[in-house]
């Protein structure tokens, strides 16, 4: 008997005979890919992708005699030899990847051979009598089976790249379910996966949270109805490309949500994804959605604190059998009816070639995309990232909505070149909203506001609000006003476990009529539903300062207009705004010379749409891929350049793409939260002494405690001896703890300034 799986200790008869496994994940895969017509071509792949496993070599390897091998490349031999292009193509990345991940095609790279490598130096292993399975006898006609994807508008760079990545998801999250239910079975646990509940129920316990607001006559109220009202009567339309133009404050998260789920059920769609640009709002907007339908289990909340990681090698994980398991598991292959995730997670998977990020791809076939704030796609990727949301309208059954209060002109209606086109807009009259939800005036300050004179208008202010660009200018202002009443700080140098402390107390202040004068960098900007009389914007993109009107007077409870206030630094303070934001800020100069009102829908229009020509189509497209003289500039074109033979370099794309270009690097803080005062303490000490295999659970318990800090800064809170890290030995860097408290101040969170600062020493 040949074996796919062995079971240390027990009797050969309960291993799992190879041609079981090739059957089923074959089946898997093709009822995995069936969302987007590929069933026959996943087939193919399920039942070629372990052969390799029949070899002499890899039998005594499970059986304890041997060495590890290659197990994967043979089946991607036969399939290369078997299909012609590009299908072979196709099977043969997915196969020869489904555990080191999509390699280059040509050229070595990320750490992976070459796929043409590979495949020369690899050979078709011959099967046994007892492996032969039906899956191995597709034909290639039958493979071409896939031609709903490959229909019109199917290009042969991107389209093709594209359903590789698809098809090596469904083989990989086929083979991890198939090998995970396995064990499961043998040791007679259940595997929690899956959700009870439908799309269908999800809109029927909407419907009833909605319905609790029914009657309200407020003209804010009354105005949230009618677009409620009118996105509602839209899900009828086919599936594709949509937006919902939306003034901030108009109700277009629910509203958003409540077409997503009516559409889904109209269409036979599968689940909602809804995608934001900041962990801080995914956070947000994942407890309001869970408490309008009233589920827990029905919403996973997908960002950095869940990504576990690679998961790809033989037996499921033993860790962790509590709730935070099944959570796990969900997050694996987003196998929930709504998905709440961020842009980086979202992205960085559709371009990736990690097998762990790219299983849950084909969950995003027939599901709802909402791409909220849909103006803050990088504009170094834009186009890769546009291609993309094209690609899973075209040939995906997905409907893609990009959801913002200030829509960007990237559809070839506003003149963007090579932009999206056939994007219908869901919003009833998008300028007659803008101008019944008109609640501010917006004033530019003429010169330039130094930090005294800011802290005096402030100051002047019973309640207000002041964004400013940075981290470092938030805490310099907010020390200019620490003494005073009602003095705030919101960055991200507080915790996530801190700032949502602070703003449960600065929203209850506000209410209560207290005295409130909030300094933020632009985290509130999106998502945080703050109200204030008057608000300060530092100089930035019209997007921004639209954004910042947004929390003032925001649900028009003032009897008059409220009041934002946009502002520049003299320079001289050091608190001009990084490149790229001096970029839109003077763009944005730009369009108000020409334009009255800041806000409304046709200056904004205008601005993006100089934003985007002053960058140039390059620009737009500028990322790097691959290294040295061989590095090519923009990911569409290095698919351009490797289309002859689909020698696409998957594993240089996907490293060249990265939203977030210098990524911070975690500390973890001392906060003490009321009612878990010891909670961090406690959990450093479960992570010292843990066992090196089951500390994922304790550092998910750590991750509301961590600020994101650069680099260098935490290389010197290291040498100063402010922080340590733990168990470096087996985990590197992994968990650096900060150790001098006296850093981490309850107004203003880490400041890593001055690491040898200490709270005595000031004071003495």
């Amino acid at each position: 008997m040949i074996y796919a799986h062995s079971v240390s200790g027990r009797d050969e008869k309960l291993w799992e005979p190879l041609a079981a496994h090739l059957t089923n994940v074959a089946d898997r895969a093709g009822r995995l890919a069936a969302a987007f017509g590929g069933q026959e071509l996943a087939r193919a792949m399920g039942g070629l992708h372990d052969i390799g496993k029949a070899r002499d070599a890899f039998q005594s390897y499970i059986r304890g005699q041997g060495p590890s091998v290659d197990h994967s490349t043979a089946g991607a031999v036969i399939g290369e030899r078997k299909y012609p292009l590009p299908f072979g193509r196709m099977m043969a990345y997915g196969i020869a990847g489904h555990h080191a991940g999509l390699a280059n095609g040509d050229i070595a790279g990320g750490g992976l051979s070459s796929l043409k490598d590979r495949l020369a130096a690899g050979a078709a292993t011959p099967l046994p009598e007892s492996c032969l399975t039906p899956y191995l006898d597709i034909a290639p006609p039958e493979v071409a089976l896939a031609a709903p994807v490959l229909s019109e508008g199917f290009t042969h760079e991107f389209s093709a790249a594209f359903l590789t990545r698809m098809l090596f998801s469904c083989l990989v999250d086929a083979d991890r379910l198939e090998t995970e239910r396995f064990y499961a079975d043998l040791h007679e646990e259940p595997v929690e996966r899956g959700c009870p509940l439908t799309v269908a129920d999800l809109r029927d316990r909407l419907n009833a949270h909605l319905a609790q607001f029914d009657g309200r006559t407020g003209a804010v109220d009354s105005l949230r109805a009618e677009v409620l009202a009118a996105v509602r009567a839209r899900a009828d339309d086919e599936p594709g490309l949509f937006s919902l133009t939306v003034p901030t404050g108009g109700g277009k998260t629910l509203s958003s949500l409540a077409f997503a789920l009516d559409h889904a059920v109209r269409h036979g769609l599968r689940r909602v994804i809804y995608v934001i640009p900041f962990t801080s709002v995914v956070e947000q907007t994942a407890a309001v959605f869970r408490d309008a339908l009233g589920s827990d289990d029905a919403v996973l909340e997908h960002h950095s604190g869940f990504d576990f990681g690679p998961a790809d090698s033989g037996a499921p994980d033993e860790e962790g059998r509590d709730g935070a398991r099944k959570l796990r598991l969900a997050a694996e292959n987003w196998d929930r009816p709504v998905v709440v995730t961020t842009a980086v997670q979202f992205f960085e998977s559709l371009f990736s070639n990690r097998p762990s990020a790219c299983r849950k791809l084909h969950a995003i076939a027939g599901s709802v995309v909402i791409l909220d704030e849909a103006q803050t796609l990088p504009l170094k990727l834009l186009r890769p990232c546009l291609e993309a949301l094209r690609e899973l309208a075209r040939g995906y059954r997905s409907s893609v909505v990009l959801c913002t209060a200030t829509q960007p002109a990237v559809t070839t209606e506003a003149g963007f070149r090579g932009g999206l086109d056939k994007v219908r807009e869901l919003a009833p009259d998008p300028p007659t909203l803008y101008r019944r939800l008109k609640r501010v005036t917006v004033s530019t300050i003429a010169e330039p506001l130094s930090e005294e004179a800011l802290a005096d208008r402030l100051l002047s202010e019973p309640q207000a609000l002041c964004i400013v660009n940075s981290r470092r200018h938030a805490r310099d202002l907010h020390r200019r006003i620490a003494v005073t009443e009602g003095a705030r700080h919101l960055s991200t140098c507080l915790c996530a476990k801190h700032r949502r402390a602070e703003l449960t107390a600065i929203r209850q202040d506000i209410k209560d009529g207290k005295t409130v004068r909030l300094v933020s960098t632009s985290l509130v900007e999106a998502g945080v539903d703050f109200s204030f009389p008057a608000v300060y914007r530092a100089m930035a993109g019209l997007d921004s300062i639209a954004q910042a009107a947004g929390r003032c007077n925001r649900n028009g409870e003032l009897p008059e207009l409220g009041r934002v206030f946009v502002f520049d630094s003299p320079e001289n303070e050091g608190h001009r705004p990084p490149a790229e934001l001096a970029l839109f800020a003077r763009t944005a100069a730009s369009v108000l010379r020409a334009h009255d009102d800041p806000l409304a829908l046709d200056t904004l229009r205008a601005y993006f749409q100089q934003v985007y020509w002053l960058r140039g189509g390059e620009d737009l497209d500028s990322a790097m891929v691959g290294e040295g003289t061989a590095a090519i500039r923009g990911i569409l074109n290095a698919l351009r350049l490797h289309r002859r033979r689909h020698d696409f370099p998957f594993a240089d794309i996907a490293k060249a793409f990265r939203i977030i270009e210098s990524p911070l690097v975690p500390v973890i803080v001392p906060y003490r939260p009321a009612g878990e005062p010891d909670a961090v303490p406690r959990l450093l000490d479960a992570l010292r002494h843990a066992p090196a295999d089951k500390t994922g659970g304790i550092a998910r318990a750590l991750q509301p405690y961590l600020v994101q800090v650069p680099r260098s800064a935490r290389a010197g809170l290291l040498k100063a001896g402010a922080a340590e890290c733990i168990r470096s030995g087996e985990f590197g860097d992994q968990f650096v703890a900060l150790v001098n408290d006296d850093l981490y101040r309850p107004d203003v969170g880490l400041d890593w300034e001055d690491p040898t600062f200490r709270r005595f020493d000031f004071f003495s």
